[in-house]
């Protein structure tokens, strides 16, 4: 739990949730974005193959339907006597089916030399010659063609664009005898495709097997009949006959959906072009939605992550230098007595385990209530903070700890350090307090000096920082007792050092 309260202190962890937290959203929406971009593709596709399906039935069933009453023609064409029927009852007997043929155009049945010899329309038929039209041509040129689909052209009886579809009429001998041919009109396509919702830019073309695009929709053909045997995508419809792909559509340089299918066995393709910007317009706009709602709200969460993780910093600034100042002197700037314990237990338990020496040195100023009494509190704290810079400079190493502990009484922890080794620093302190001057207003105040007790220790034999503290500041009182400016060290016994049993002074100025 307190680890939970530290985690929710951390600006550093407000500032990672602050960009965790929208990256995180930012990918979530990124994969539902995708998923729905995928759902729109999907349906695009299936509506294609629905068109496609819906399309391509009709017109097969239709020719299906022709064809039929072609077929009709041709077998009623061999029926013995036929000649000798009057000419009303012939024609209804060879055109009996045409009438179930709805989109069925003109109607005839051309001789050999390709003239009218009967029309479905009218008695006696129209005039009309048509040896030279390609599909006359392959059925007099090919026994074995069966139904031919032509390409688009200008019927010579209406006027119209149409499409023909054929069949050969063999003479009794097998030789040609003919053909049969209906017509279907190109505006049955418009019909059909005009009922279908395809865009702005969605197309449905049919072409023939020979690349020649019978009809488009919803713009017409520029010209009756255009091929387009070298286009990449008539290509692609010819070699794999059914499936779906996205390409360029070279007329227009739209990027379009194609999904295509043969109708049934016939010579055609048919195929239901979607413009992919289209497909993804409704799905963009939700992007653009959500996406703009993402970043609104990624934006928030970042900036009120920042505001509380600055709060947080600032917050923890201000305790970090309220617990610095609770344990700083702020006249010396030195670590005050609070610190001062705090570090010496956790300096005495270290050096406990290590094994090694541990040494205090407890340094008070001289005759300080002269000071104060003479020039004033001010020289006084001017006094204080000269020794408390002495004091710093003697002890050098890291590891060593000065603090003032009491008014005008200071403390130098030396870890590692023996008796001997601290008289050392306890002289260093000397040399350094004895150079000191400090000005007052009558001019320097004279020579300032302090007397050092001394105590040095294993804490691994036992005793606690009590201990060694009381020990040292027995010896400071015996400084002072000796006539001051000197250093006492403490006894290795438990009784203070008497006046008879004092040491000699280690350092005096």
């Amino acid at each position: 739990m307190t680890q939970f309260r530290h985690c929710l202190r951390s600006s550093r962890i407000w500032v990672m949730v602050g960009i965790l937290a929208p990256l995180g959203m930012v990918a979530v929406c990124s994969l539902m974005l995708l998923d729905l971009r995928r759902d729109a593709w999907d349906r695009a596709e299936q509506t294609s193959r629905n068109l496609l399906q819906v399309i391509e039935r009709d017109i097969d069933r239709n020719v299906e339907i022709i064809d039929l009453a072609l077929r009709a023609v041709v077998e009623n064409m061999a029926l013995p006597g036929l000649e000798t029927i009057e000419p009303q009852f012939r024609q209804r007997i060879l055109f009996d089916r045409a009438v179930n043929a709805k989109d069925l155009g003109v109607m005839l049945v051309l001789d050999e030399n390709g003239d009218t010899a009967f029309d479905a329309a009218a008695w006696p038929a129209r005039r009309v010659n048509n040896a030279e039209r390609v599909y006359f041509q392959a059925h007099k040129a090919r026994a074995d063609l069966g139904l031919y689909i032509s390409q688009p052209l200008v019927s010579q009886l209406t006027g119209a664009p149409i499409v023909v579809l054929s069949r050969r009429i063999d003479k009794p001998d097998g030789s040609f005898g003919g053909v049969v041919l209906g017509s279907l009109s190109l505006s049955y396509f418009s019909r059909l495709f005009d009922r279908i919702e395809l865009g702005r830019a969605g197309t449905i073309n049919l072409f023939l097997h020979d690349g020649t695009r019978i009809v488009r929709y919803p713009e017409p053909n520029a010209e009756l009949a255009p091929n387009f045997a070298t286009s990449p995508n008539v290509q692609r419809f010819l070699r794999d006959g059914r499936g779906s792909f996205v390409g360029l559509t070279p007329s227009d340089s739209i990027e379009r959906l194609y999904t295509f299918t043969q109708v049934g066995t016939l010579p055609l393709m048919l195929n239901v072009a979607l413009s992919t910007r289209e497909i993804e317009a409704e799905w963009r706009l939700k992007a653009l939605v959500i996406g703009c709602i993402v970043l609104a709200l990624c934006g928030t969460t970042m900036g009120l992550s920042l505001l509380v993780g600055g709060e947080l910093r600032r917050r923890n600034a201000v305790e970090a230098e309220l617990a610095h100042l609770s344990r700083t002197d702020v006249l010396t700037a030195l670590p005050n007595r609070r610190h001062f314990e705090e570090t010496f237990g956790r300096l005495w338990a270290a050096t406990r385990l290590a094994g090694g020496p541990l040494a205090l040195l407890v340094v008070d100023a001289d005759h300080f209530k002269r000071y104060n009494d003479r020039h004033g509190h001010a020289v006084g704290d001017l006094v204080l903070q000269a020794l408390a810079g002495a004091l710093s400079a003697s002890a050098r190493r890291p590891s060593d700890l000065v603090a003032r502990v009491g008014g005008e009484e200071f403390a130098v922890l030396l870890p590692g350090t023996d008796a001997p080794g601290a008289a050392i620093v306890a002289r260093v302190v000397h040399e350094a307090v004895a150079g000191l001057a400090v000005e007052a207003e009558g001019g320097d105040i004279g020579p300032i000096t302090v007397s050092i007790g001394l105590a040095a220790g294993l804490p691994l034999e036992g005793g606690s920082p009590g201990d060694l503290f009381r020990r040292a500041d027995a010896a400071l009182y015996e400084a002072k007792s000796r006539g001051r400016n000197r250093t006492c060290p403490a006894q290795t016994g438990d009784e203070p050092t008497s006046h008879a049993q004092a040491p000699v002074p280690v350092a005096a100025t």
